[in-house]
């Protein structure tokens, strides 16, 4: 088991993280990826449409890139672990090219198309995780761990800014079929640099070794169920208003230029934080105030019950997004309480489960609102976030020696 980080001079933030040539290639291959990912869920969308000219059937493209998360992140945790990092790696961007080349084809129907769009979303979450305990590989598990998993998250959350305005702008200029083929290149292009710019490492775990096959291990520890809860609940209920983002802006009489700025809103202030967090905040001070971040985050949600105008809204999002840099110090606390040979599994388990909490959240979103309004429902999920996130905050106080954590990391 680590020891606690060292404290480290915060001004030289992400740099020191960009030295590391592997973590280069990394995170290189992870933009092509997300780019990938994007242009193909708004490419197979549109192309589903004109096939059918049914908005549900559209709108389930972008559904069933949650729904199978799950399955993906339960039954296929284990390969993480069992072999190779970078032949998983490679062989996940080989596979999902290989979709996306299916998904082109003239005579692909309806029923195929969706088939393939699932194989995508079952293979993301082994990819994701497999990446992630990668970065520890590369990174070790300490300061420079943290911050290269805060990038990925800002690239993540940047590319969902852009990438969706460029992957329309792309569209009016080539087919839907033409822009899935650009992204067969982006996989296949990030599937090159990490065979090439990462070194071979042995698998983890091999048969035999007793390590159990499932997520058993992870889940019989406590702390790492309160470390994957601190991780999955916030984010079930942060998604609310961008869930609900359409109805809120007809309700508050914007165009879509205000739509468009709602959805931002909180990607934005998402990046802001981390950004600030990772450049300007050491180690310990990262520790320190995660706990004390997660309480508060989702309170801005509140203000939706005073029905606030077009910019009140966009500050209160911009407000709860910054608040979601506790996960700094969070990532700091995952990877060291999982043990390396279940590091491979753990990340993927992580990474499903959030998937699947944000896509449960939105669906919930929905009903709320359907029930009691847009804005009660918003106001509803900042309530009970709040009262979520303090007690897992309690739960993970009880637990915080069990990861060698000091107590001062997270006392105010």
């Amino acid at each position: 088991m680590s020891a606690p980080p060292r404290v480290t001079p915060a001004s030289a933030g992400y740099r020191r993280v960009f030295a590391v040539p592997e973590f280069r290639a990394v995170f290189a291959a992870h933009v092509l990826s997300m780019l990938g990912v994007i242009v193909s869920e708004i490419a197979l969308s549109l192309l589903v449409y004109d096939l059918t000219r049914s908005p549900l059937l559209s709108a389930l493209t972008f559904a069933l890139g949650f729904l199978p998360y799950a399955v993906g992140g339960t039954l296929l945790a284990p390969v993480a672990d069992r072999f190779p990092a970078r032949r998983v790696l490679v062989t996940c961007d080989l596979v999902c090219a290989g979709c996306v080349a299916l998904m082109t084809a003239p005579g692909a129907g309806i029923g195929p198309l969706l088939a393939l769009r699932c194989a995508l979303a079952v293979v993301s979450p082994v990819f994701a995780g497999t990446r992630m305990a990668t970065l520890a590989d590369v990174l070790g598990d300490g300061e420079l761990f943290v911050l290269g998993r805060s990038l990925l998250r800002i690239v993540a959350q940047s590319t969902l800014l852009v990438g969706y305005g460029l992957g329309g702008l792309l569209l009016t200029a080539v087919s839907p079929r033409h822009a899935l083929l650009i992204t067969v290149g982006t996989f296949l292009a990030s599937a090159a640099l990490l065979r090439c710019g990462t070194r071979p490492r042995p698998a983890r775990t091999r048969r035999g070794t007793g390590t159990p096959p499932g997520v058993d291990a992870l889940f019989a520890d406590r702390r790492v169920r309160v470390l994957l809860l601190l991780f999955w609940m916030p984010a079930a209920f942060s998604v609310v208003p961008e869930a609900l983002a359409a109805p809120y802006a007809d309700e508050l009489g914007s165009s879509s230029a205000g739509l468009g700025l709602l959805m931002c809103a909180l990607p934005v202030g998402t990046v802001a934080g981390e950004l600030f967090a990772g450049a300007r905040l050491g180690p310990v001070a990262r520790e320190r105030v995660a706990l004390p971040l997660l309480c508060p985050t989702l309170l801005p949600y509140l203000g939706f019950a005073l029905r606030p105008g077009l910019t009140a809204s966009l500050l209160l999002l911009l407000l709860s997004g910054a608040g979601s840099a506790y996960t700094l110090g969070l990532d700091q606390w995952f990877v060291r309480a999982v043990p390396q040979e279940l590091r491979g599994r753990a990340m993927t388990v992580l990474s499903a489960g959030l998937m699947t909490a944000q896509g449960v959240g939105m669906a919930l979103a929905g009903v709320a609102a359907q029930v009691a309004g847009v804005r009660t429902a918003v106001a509803g999920a900042g309530a009970a976030g709040v009262l979520c996130c303090c007690g897992l905050a309690v739960a993970a106080r009880a637990t915080e020696s069990r990861d060698g954590a000091a107590r001062h990391m997270t006392d105010g």
